[in-house]
């Protein structure tokens, strides 16, 4: 129950802190903010305070920061549609911005205490490794890049060769650091024999060099953990438009909940609940930047979608001296929120189907 708990408190803290943003942006631009509320459904709390009513709402899962002229024309000269380029730009980028903002500083806080970090260095070689020696591989090298994927903690290397890092014959595209320098080498895998005398097939080399934690590193690599979820969202848009990947796989607020409960389960019983705790926050800094990605993709009811409209109309101005009205950018915005409410009910649907 506790995970559960904390879940909910999770999704809560990143809606609020995305609202947080707009708000914060808004006021700071100027823009009249009529109303902002922290979770959805019937007020258990508000206050007018200035011009803006800030309320409590019983359903921890939501929120929202109304703005004037968000949602229709308005004289206001404060209000949102009343304002330039780049201030509604800001404003609609905000949440986003600080649910990025939001994993990062939950990375900065984990790796606080960290007394060192695992690198993607090599290590060893096998001694039959063909390519070893100053046109090849060398112990020290530090891998790179991986067939164009840049590699940024020890754990992308298996990531980025299992999700197609590697060509169908086994042949690999690595970029190597050696004294300061990118080096292009191309690997293909070998058949190489086992101290049990088994063949296997291998690239060859042993990775995961050991660095010790500095400040500055662990904010370089609290800074690369955030990149590197970023790509995660990514590749798995990238599996999803492929095929590789279908709707089936994807999870909502359930199968996060429950990834979540099984993760501080498993890792309190082995480690305690102190990992446990860790593990999730790991977990929550991942879904904050993920939000912060998914809300910048140009679809319908998605900031992405009203940053989209934004230069639509910014392009209409300069080109004909007319924007597009309100309503329909209204209409275009709530048949993508229906769609969008319809994918979470199929998802949410198949997440309970799972755990049954």
């Amino acid at each position: 129950m506790v995970y559960i708990l904390i879940a909910i408190l999770i999704f809560g803290v990143l809606i609020a802190v995305h609202e947080l943003g707009h708000f914060l942006a808004a006021k700071a631009c100027g823009v009249r903010v009529n109303e902002f509320s922290i979770g959805m459904g019937p007020a258990i709390f508000h206050r007018t305070r200035g011009e803006t009513e800030y309320s409590l709402r019983i359903l921890p899962i939501g929120g929202y920061c109304a703005m004037e002229g968000e949602d229709e024309d308005s004289q206001d000269e404060r209000a949102l549609s009343n304002q330039g380029f780049w201030k509604q730009l800001l404003i609609f980028a905000a949440g986003a911005g600080m649910n990025f903002l939001t994993g990062l500083l939950i990375l900065v806080c984990l790796y606080a205490g960290a007394q060192a970090f695992y690198t993607a260095e090599i290590v060893e070689l096998n001694p039959d490794f063909p390519q070893q020696g100053e046109e090849g591989i060398m112990v020290g090298d530090v891998i790179y890049r991986i067939n164009g994927e840049r590699i940024y903690l020890r754990s992308d290397v298996p990531m980025i060769m299992g999700l197609g890092g590697r060509d169908e014959d086994g042949t690999m595209r690595l970029t190597v650091l050696r004294d300061g320098k990118k080096l292009e080498r191309t690997l293909t895998m070998q058949t190489y024999t086992g101290e049990d005398g088994q063949e296997y097939r291998a690239y060859g080399f042993t990775y995961g060099g050991v660095v010790e934690a500095t400040p500055l590193l662990r904010l370089k690599y609290s800074w690369y953990n955030a990149i590197d979820y970023v790509r995660l969202v990514r590749l798995s848009l990238k599996m999803l438009l492929s095929g590789t990947a279908g709707v089936k796989d994807l999870s909502g607020p359930v199968g996060i909940v429950s990834t979540i409960t099984s993760v501080g389960k498993e890792t309190e019983a082995e480690q305690g609940f102190a990992a446990a705790l860790e593990s999730i926050l790991f977990f929550a800094a991942l879904i904050a930047v993920n939000l912060a990605v998914m809300n910048l993709l140009p679809l319908p009811a998605l900031d992405g979608g009203k940053i989209f409209f934004l230069l639509i109309n910014t392009l209409a101005m300069l080109l004909f001296r007319r924007r597009i009205p309100a309503k329909y950018e209204n209409y275009i915005n709530t048949a993508g929120f229906v769609l969008l409410m319809g994918l979470m009910l199929f998802v949410t649907f198949n997440d309970v189907l799972k755990l049954l």
